[in-house]
């Protein structure tokens, strides 16, 4: 049934949102945010009953029901600032307030919704874990580490995560994983399984994609019975930690794969991300400018923001951009406004302290995010590392090293593991321990041989145990990704809230032939 309010016709069958002659572009699942909010008018609905209806039950984040409140608003004409025709009650929900009329007529004209899709991350089922030990007593446990992780997971940003209660429906049955994705409506399912031999109990893990049935992601963990809970507790760390950034490296692959036909803020989003792995300067331009284009669909999409904040503080730590203040404020600015709209979203949060610390040269408040967003994702091997390497560039690198090192026992094959080994150089340097930091950027920079980090904290550690010859080696590579590299263009740009790196910087890069 249609219903029409202000210029406006929303139609139900069609699946249609018109504005007089014009059909309006909207992502299905904030057209299906309209529809429940005109047909529910009558009332006021709360934000479970939000999610019973538009999302079946799903756990999803703020940031992203924000997100969708935000689409549905500006898709007919209004705004958070009016709520002239949604209007949100604090601490009671959401009423649509428009005057509506509902019609038996239809508009004959059908929507072109191919490519559109929510801007939502990537949706997970978490089955029941198998009891393989023939002891009906272990049943307790193997559920216990399915729910676990599926809460832990549930705190990841971006990722939709159903339900416990749904996922165990299939727990006993021999199921297909790929029917699994399609009934419940996920594109990855992680199932496990517990075997007891003795005194001793092992359980394994798998991640599968639930289009094409391919594994993605799998472990094993190994534990005595009698430290049962404080194993399920390191597994279920364990698992969240490499799952997470698993799932958004598939994601950007799977969109990389897909003819860009009509790209929503989402798509773009995991575009940005594909080409920010790539890491190098036309990849990042092409990253932002993706980023861009999805500001330009939704103003108020802030993991956008935060992802663009945190890629220009990328180019502006590797020196691919000229130094001026005006990219430096914008991204700073886009930082603060990402955490002021999705406060609660833990990437959100690093990504937007990683800026702040680099452009605005505020380490306490960006100490301060770090903090905020592992209080919400303990378990995020990025917001350990990089807020582990601040705290190591404040002076306590004892505490530093402490978050990097989890972060890495989290996430041992983490693609982005590179940050961590360079992090840890700078720990080493900070200790005076001189060979071991050329250990750590060397395997930096067997991953990245274009990180700038990892080759300026290799000349100092070169410099500093002799090796001056490989030292003014690693200082030509370092001109290459960085041509126009001063000693005191990087001072002015970097923070070095340690005095003593400021000096041990200066004296080594110029000692092996970096221009001042």
């Amino acid at each position: 049934m249609p219903y029409r309010f202000n210029d406006f016709v929303l139609d139900s069958d069609r699946r249609e949102l018109r504005r007089g002659d014009a059909l309006v572009a909207v992502e299905p699942q904030v057209f299906d945010l309209l529809e429940f909010l005109i047909r529910a008018r009558d009332r006021v609905v709360s934000r479970d009953d939000v999610l019973a209806a538009v999302w079946h039950g799903r756990i999803v984040s703020e940031a992203t029901l924000s997100s969708r409140v935000n689409a549905a608003r500006m898709a007919i004409g209004d705004s958070g600032e009016e709520q002239r025709l949604i209007r949100t009650l604090p601490r009671k929900g959401l009423r649509f307030v428009g005057e509506v009329r509902e019609e038996a007529a239809t508009v004959a004209v059908a929507a072109d919704t191919v490519g559109l899709r929510p801007n939502e991350g990537p949706a997970i089922a978490v089955l029941a874990f198998t009891n393989m030990s023939g002891d009906p007593e272990q049943d307790y446990f193997a559920d216990g580490i399915a729910e676990d992780i599926t809460t832990a997971l549930a705190r990841c940003s971006g990722l939709t995560v159903i339900a416990r209660n749904s996922a165990f429906t299939y727990k006993g049955k021999a199921v297909d994983i790929r029917q699994v994705g399609r009934e419940l409506g996920v594109g990855y399912v992680l199932e496990g399984s517990v075997r007891r031999g003795g005194d001793r109990l092992r359980i394994t893990g798998q991640l599968i994609d639930a289009v094409s049935g391919g594994h993605l992601w799998a472990d094993r963990f190994d534990g005595a019975v009698n430290d049962v809970f404080e194993l399920q507790d390191r597994i279920t760390e364990s698992v969240v930690g490499a799952i997470e950034p698993t799932l958004h490296v598939a994601e950007a692959e799977r969109l990389r794969a897909t003819p860009p036909v009509r790209l929503d803020a989402y798509d773009l989003l995991l575009r940005a991300y594909s080409l920010r792995y790539e890491f190098t300067p036309a990849s990042m331009e092409a990253a932002l400018d993706c980023l861009d284009q999805a500001l330009a669909l939704d103003p108020a999409y802030a993991p956008a923001l935060a992802a663009s904040a945190y890629c220009h503080a990328l180019r502006h730590f590797q020196g691919w951009l000229a130094p001026n203040e005006a990219y430096r404020e914008r991204a700073v600015a886009r930082a603060w406004r990402a955490v002021e709209l999705a406060p609660g979203d833990a990437q959100v949060l690093w990504m937007a302290a990683f800026a702040i610390w680099n452009m605005a040269d505020e380490i306490e408040p960006a100490r301060d995010l770090f903090g905020r967003s592992l209080a919400i994702n303990p378990n995020s091997a990025m917001a350990l590392t990089l807020g582990g390497w601040i705290e190591a560039m404040r002076g306590n690198q004892a505490a530093g090293r402490a978050m990097i090192e989890r972060a890495q026992r989290l996430n041992p094959r983490d693609p982005r593991g590179w940050f961590a080994s360079a992090a840890l150089a700078i720990c080493a340097v900070l200790d005076e321990n001189f060979a071991e930091a050329v250990a750590w950027a060397d395997k930096a920079l067997a991953q990245n041989r274009r990180f700038a980090v990892a080759l300026r904290v290799l000349i100092v550690a070169l410099v500093k145990t002799g090796d001056r010859e490989r030292a003014t080696q690693i200082a030509r590579e370092l001109l290459k990704v960085e041509p126009n590299f001063t000693i005191s263009g990087f001072l002015s740009r970097i923070p070095f809230p340690v005095e003593m790196m400021s000096k041990t910087y200066t004296e080594t890069l110029r000692a092996a032939g970096v221009p001042d």
